[in-house]
C-alpha cells in the first residue's frame, strides 16, 4: 500500500492530500526558495490524527515534517517525498482569564494568541511579527519586543502535550517529565509533535512603540547612543534596531523601541538626535499592531538567514555591519537586531535548554530577494561579524547549511542526551542541536 492508501484508511475523508488546492496551500511555505515537496499532506484536526500519522510514517519508513506557520526559512516544515503534518487546523486558543493562562493549539500563529488574549484584557510574549507559528517560535526561544518585561516566549510556557516518535501522547511540565520539559524550552521541535502548549499571559500594559529612521551616515552615532540606552534600559523598554533600504532606496538605520508601561519618546529621541522620520506612538491594540507588521515580510520571496550573537554594539562590529550593508546586493535584504536583557537575562542558564542568558544582541541577517535569495551577502555579513561574536548562536534561525557545533554551550550534552532518550532514531529534525 502507498502512504496515501495507509493514511486514508486511518483518517477521515478529506484529510489526506497528494495534489490540489489544499495540498498546495500546505506545501507552499513562506520562503519561495524552498523547493522540497511532500508526497502526502495530512490535515491534522486532533491529537489522534497526529498519532496515526506519526505511526504511519514509521511503518512506511518515510520522512516526517510538521507545518504550523511555515515560517522556518530553511523549509524544515516540508519533508521532501515524505509526510507533512499540517497542524494549522489545530489553531484554537482557549484563554483562562482568571489564571492569566491559555492553552494554545500547535497550529496557532502568534496573531491568534495575541487576539485571543487581548479579548480578555491580556497579552502574550511573542515575536516581532504575527504570521509565525507560535509553537515553533516559543520552542526555539522566541525573541520579541516584550523580552525585557516578560522574557522569551519559551520562558512563558507552562506545559506541553506532545506526540512522541512511537505515537505515544505525553504531557510535559515542571512536575511531569521534567527532563523533556527542560529540553522543549529552547531545544525546538526535536523531540516530538507538540499539539498544544500551556502559555502564561499577562495583564495588557500600556504600549508605546514604532520605528525611527536615520540615514546610514549617522550609523556610528546612532548605534553608540542606542548602546548607551540599552545598557541602562529598564525591563519595560526593549529596543530593536536594524539596517535596511528606505522607501527611496537609500540605506537607513531603524531604531524601534517598545515600552510596556510609562514611555518617554521625547527623551528617547533627544538622546539619538534628529531622525529622518519617527512613528513612535501609543498603541490601542497591540494585536493589531503586530498583525500589521506581517506585510513587511510577505510570502513568496526567496530568503536565506544567518545569525550572530554580539555582546554589545562595539564600534568595530558597527563598522563591519555598515561596510557589509553598503555592499548589499538586494534592496530587500537587511538586518534585524534584537536586544536580549531584563527578565530574560535573569533566568539561570541551566533552567531551560536556551543557552545564552547574558545581555547580548542577536543579529538576524536577512538575505531576501525576488526570485533568488541574497546568500552571498548574508554569508559575508556573518563572516564579518564572526570575530566579535559569542560562541552560542540562535538555533531557531540556523539552517542545515551552517556548522552548528556547540551552539547550546554548556547545555549541549544534556540536550543531546534527552534527544537520544526520546527520539533515538532521529524522526524529528527541527532546529540544529549541534
Amino acid at each position: 500500500m502507498t502512504a496515501e492508501d495507509v493514511l486514508r484508511a486511518r483518517l477521515s475523508a478529506g484529510q489526506v492530500h497528494t495534489s490540489g488546492p489544499r495540498y498546495e496551500s500546505a506545501a507552499r511555505v513562506w520562503n519561495a526558495a524552498v523547493a522540497a515537496r511532500p508526497a502526502v499532506v495530512v490535515e491534522c484536526r486532533s491529537t489522534a490524527d497526529v498519532q496515526a500519522s506519526v505511526r504511519a510514517s514509521r511503518e512506511l519508513g518515510l520522512p516526517l515534517s510538521v507545518r504550523s506557520g511555515g515560517h522556518d526559512w530553511a523549509g524544515r516544515a516540508v519533508a521532501d517525498g515524505g509526510i507533512m503534518l499540517d497542524l494549522r487546523p489545530l489553531n484554537r486558543v482557549a484563554v483562562d482569564a482568571g489564571r492569566r493562562a491559555a492553552v494554545v493549539g500547535g497550529g496557532a500563529r502568534a496573531n491568534d494568541v495575541l487576539a485571543a488574549a487581548e479579548a480578555h484584557g491580556l497579552t502574550a510574549a511573542v515575536g516581532t511579527i504575527g504570521a509565525v507559528g507560535f509553537a515553533g517560535l516559543a520552542l526555539g526561544g522566541g525573541y520579541g519586543p516584550f523580552l525585557g518585561k516578560y522574557g522569551l516566549a519559551a520562558d512563558n510556557l507552562l506545559g506541553a502535550e506532545i506526540v512522541l516518535a512511537d505515537g505515544e501522547v505525553v504531557l510535559a511540565n515542571a512536575s511531569r517529565l521534567p527532563d523533556l520539559w527542560w529540553a522543549l524550552r529552547g531545544g525546538g521541535g526535536n523531540f516530538g509533535v507538540v499539539t498544544s502548549l500551556g502559555v502564561r499571559l499577562h495583564a495588557a500594559p500600556r504600549i508605546t512603540t514604532g520605528p525611527v529612521w536615520y540615514p546610514a551616515s549617522d550609523a556610528a552615532r546612532v548605534f553608540a547612543a542606542v548602546a548607551e540606552i540599552q545598557a541602562g534600559a529598564p525591563d519595560d523598554l526593549t529596543v530593536q534596531t536594524g539596517m535596511l533600504a528606505g522607501a527611496d532606496g537609500s540605506l537607513c538605520v531603524v531604531v524601534w523601541p517598545t515600552w510596556c508601561g510609562p514611555a518617554d519618546p521625547d527623551g528617547f529621541l533627544s538622546r539619538l538626535g534628529p531622525p529622518l522620520a519617527s512613528n513612535i506612538e501609543p498603541v490601542s491594540s497591540y494585536a493589531a499592531e503586530v498583525a500589521g507588521r506581517d506585510a513587511m515580510f510577505p510570502d513568496g520571496r526567496s530568503v536565506v538567514i544567518r545569525t550572530r550573537s554580539l555582546p554589545a554594539f562595539a564600534p568595530e562590529a558597527v563598522s563591519a555591519l555598515l561596510a557589509q550593508m553598503e555592499a548589499m546586493a538586494s534592496p530587500l535584504s537587511g538586518l534585524s537586531i534584537h536586544h536580549f536583557h531584563g527578565s530574560a537575562a535573569r533566568v539561570p542558564v541551566g533552567d531551560t535548554a536556551f543557552p545564552l542568558r547574558e545581555d547580548h544582541l542577536m543579529v538576524e541577517v536577512l538575505g531576501m530577494g525576488e526570485g533568488a535569495d541574497d546568500r552571498g551577502w548574508a554569508d559575508a555579513v556573518s563572516e564579518a561579524l564572526a570575530p566579535f561574536a559569542l560562541p552560542e548562536a540562535y538555533a531557531n534561525l540556523l539552517g542545515p547549511d551552517v556548522p552548528s557545533a556547540n551552539v547550546f554551550g554548556r547545555n549541549s550534552a544534556r540536550l543531546r542526551d534527552v534527544k537520544h532518550r526520546y527520539d533515538p532514531d532521529g524522526v524529528f529534525r527541527a532546529i540544529p542541536l549541534g
